[in-house]
């Protein structure tokens, strides 16, 4: 417990000023801001300055352009990731079409008979819908079916035309391409 320490002559008055008080007299009951108090802090430190904000925010701006600047090539990068991932479900789901039809579907039938019933020749002897709808690769696009593969013919292919959009360039992804 604190001892409270009161000079012989305070009194309280009217016009009584807390910050006149002789140093050695220690008064805890209230907290009283005097003007004089706390000089030894230099002048100006009461904050930052508006040139101050104005480059830390600059810095800051400068920070998250170039980040996101850098982040293009991720977001590519995701699509091809992606767009691999889809081509591996469309090759699994090929298969299992494969074992309920009796053979791949036709190029005329492409991917579309995982999600249609096809209706052409040749007919599944057995069908079940794989998607609910078709599939398309990372840059919003439909894939490309060829029956047969390019690389494998006893297995059909499926293409993403790329960032690109265009059939046959060097961006093209392929199911049948070596990983």
């Amino acid at each position: 417990m604190r001892k409270l320490v009161i000079p012989r002559n305070f009194s309280v008055e009217r016009d009584y000023d807390p910050c006149k008080l002789p140093p050695e007299s220690h008064i805890h009951l209230m907290k009283v801001k005097c003007k004089h108090q706390h000089r030894s802090h230099a002048t100006g430190s009461q904050g930052f300055t508006l040139l101050e904000m104005v480059i830390v925010l600059g810095i800051i701006g400068l920070i998250l352009g170039a980040a996101i600047g850098l982040s293009g090539g991720f977001t590519g990068f995701g699509r091809e990731v992606q767009t691999k991932s889809k081509l591996q479900r469309i090759n699994s789901a090929l298969t299992m079409y494969r074992h309920r039809a009796g053979h791949y579907p036709s190029e005329s039938q492409g991917v579309n008979a995982l999600v249609e019933k096809p209706t052409s020749a040749p007919e599944p002897r057995s069908w079940e819908a794989t998607f609910k709808s078709l599939p398309k690769d990372g840059w919003d696009q439909e894939f490309v079916y060829k029956y047969p593969g390019s690389k494998d013919r006893s297995y059909p292919e499926v293409i993403s035309k790329g960032k690109d959009g265009e059939a046959g360039t060097d961006d093209d992804l392929s199911s049948q391409d070596q990983e």
